[in-house]
């Protein structure tokens, strides 16, 4: 996002919290880095002051016993960094979301961009009670809130697409029966739409930032593997993916290590998802580069 937002007029101020910035970023002359602690809201005041807009990315998720931390994470973090913006006149917040926080939502039935669900994965709800949370701290005051709730990213080097390769290659990928509705957007969608809800004023609420056509999650991870030539994944039963992401957080929490999986994740990746993309539409005024999956293979 940063390297995609430097390629326009602005100016960044990027925010480290552990992790240190590549060279290529930090060394830009159109970058200033700080750093700070997200949970502690004193550090942050020097980062929100004189800026225009926050662009807001961080959490945490590939670590085990996710109902340890996600309240904290997806949520407390979110309410530090939104009260100081608030007092240091940031002018647009803008939270990076996902429509899984309305949960179980067909063709038939799209997410709508509702604060008014009650989503069972943990991850779900705690960055849905972090939407609340924001538009709550801007009534009556100067900060525009805007959520953009993107579906599943890919892209060559998102994280889960690479994982997906690797885990192919190796025979070791499989996915569930149950037809599963996924709503996808290809990475320079992503970006684009990040941009525009940066530069245009009209902009306030939430918005669902999907490509054109969702498509059923088995259906397009039987795409990747004909598109990378190897074999379709297998289907197996739903308790096998409960029982791997059980043993994966067992051992990741016995090692001290991350993990792939989590059974949140499954919960959450269990749930069909489609949304409802016509404030995009209509009031970002977004054309997809890629419309459909199918159109973005090339990117992978």
């Amino acid at each position: 996002t940063a390297r995609h937002l430097l390629g326009g007029p602005h100016r960044l101020r990027l925010f480290v919290h552990k992790t240190a910035l590549p060279q290529d970023l930090a060394n830009h002359p159109n970058v200033t880095v700080t750093s700070g602690d997200l949970d502690d809201p004193a550090s942050l005041t020097k980062t929100t002051t004189g800026i225009d807009c926050i662009v807001y990315v961080a959490g945490v998720l590939f670590k085990p016993s996710p109902q340890t931390f996600l309240h904290r994470t997806n949520t407390i973090y979110v309410r530090n960094i939104v009260d100081v913006a608030v007092r240091t006149r940031v002018a647009r917040f803008i939270l990076i979301g996902f429509p899984h926080v309305e949960e179980d939502t067909t063709p038939d039935f799209p997410a709508l961009g509702s604060l008014d669900a009650h989503p069972k994965s943990i991850h779900a709800w705690t960055r849905l009670e972090a939407e609340k949370y924001l538009f709550r701290a801007c009534k009556d005051k100067s900060m525009k809130p805007i959520v953009l709730r993107a579906g599943v990213i890919y892209g060559r080097d998102m994280k889960l697409i690479q994982a997906a390769r690797q885990l192919m290659k190796l025979r070791l990928f499989a996915i569930w029966r149950k037809p599963t509705w996924v709503h996808l957007l290809a990475l320079p969608d992503f970006l684009r739409s990040v941009e525009i809800a940066i530069e245009r004023d009209a902009l306030h609420g939430i918005y669902n930032v999907c490509d054109d056509y969702p498509v059923f999650l088995q259906e397009f991870v039987d795409a990747l593997a004909a598109h990378w030539g190897l074999p379709k994944p297998p289907r197996l039963p739903q308790r096998c993916f409960q029982l791997a992401a059980t043993l994966c957080e067992f051992f990741a929490t016995v090692l001290h290590t991350g993990t792939p999986l989590t059974s949140d994740m499954i919960c959450m990746a269990m749930k069909s998802v489609v949304a409802d993309t016509s404030r995009m539409k209509q009031e970002m005024q977004m054309e997809l580069l890629y419309p459909t999956f199918r159109h973005g293979l090339a990117l992978l």
